[in-house]
């Protein structure tokens, strides 16, 4: 039988009002040293010219637009469409080292896991933090038939949504490890998610109150 080659990897990128991050974020995914993978943008109803900037990059790059639905939603809409064996996230704002993708496919590849995750260093300006390990959707990548396991992400969370499948993955039994390496380098400013949407922040609250009721449903005698 031919040799079918290297697995797809799918990166999904949601991205609201992200024109002036997103080129540099596919720069880094076009600068990894691996193919082939594909890059599913899915502009979530933005106002500026996020769209503009996902179309100014050719083929494996692919944009889907929908309107506003949160960030829930976007990644939902980028899983969907995606084909690859494997599944990789990367927010608009943020970039991966130039070795990212090789070093937690290699990873993944070689131990017994669903999913591997790595180091990050977050950023502003020209000040870095030491690296440190961190399960972000940026460090992640797993098999899509683990995703699949575990379900989609919630979309009546303005944040948390990945806090909350992380959660979901680990009570599904997922096996997870991590790498000692940065993958992921992560920009803050003015306009993070976590930053623009303070009062949203109570949600963090739902999706702990969310894992501790499955928690009591499943040390429930008979449940």
């Amino acid at each position: 039988m031919p040799d079918p080659g290297p697995p797809l990897v799918s990166v999904v990128i949601p991205a609201y009002n992200a024109a002036a991050f997103l080129e540099d974020a596919l720069a880094s995914v076009a600068a990894q040293d691996y193919e082939p993978l594909e890059a599913i943008v899915v502009d979530d109803g933005s106002s500026d010219g996020t769209s503009e900037v996902a179309r100014s990059f050719q083929p494996p790059v692919t944009l889907i637009a929908q309107p506003h639905a949160g960030i829930g939603a976007a990644r939902n809409a980028g899983v969907a469409a995606a084909r690859g064996e494997f599944l990789a996230f990367l927010d608009a704002d943020d970039l991966w080292t130039p070795s990212s993708l090789v070093l937690r496919l290699k990873a993944l590849e070689q131990r017994a896991v669903d999913l591997v995750y790595g180091q990050v260093i977050e950023f502003r300006g020209n000040l870095e933090s030491p690296p440190a390990t961190a399960l972000l959707p940026g460090t992640v990548l797993l098999r899509a038939s683990a995703f699949h396991r575990v379900g989609w992400f919630r979309t009546d969370l303005r944040l948390g949504e990945f806090i909350d499948w992380s959660a979901r993955a680990r009570e599904a039994g997922l096996g997870m490890d991590s790498l000692a390496q940065p993958v992921l380098r992560r920009r803050i400013h003015g306009t993070n998610i976590g930053i623009r949407d303070r009062a949203a922040r109570t949600d963090y609250v739902r999706v702990v109150r969310a894992a501790l009721e499955r928690r009591r449903r499943e040390e429930k005698p008979g449940a």
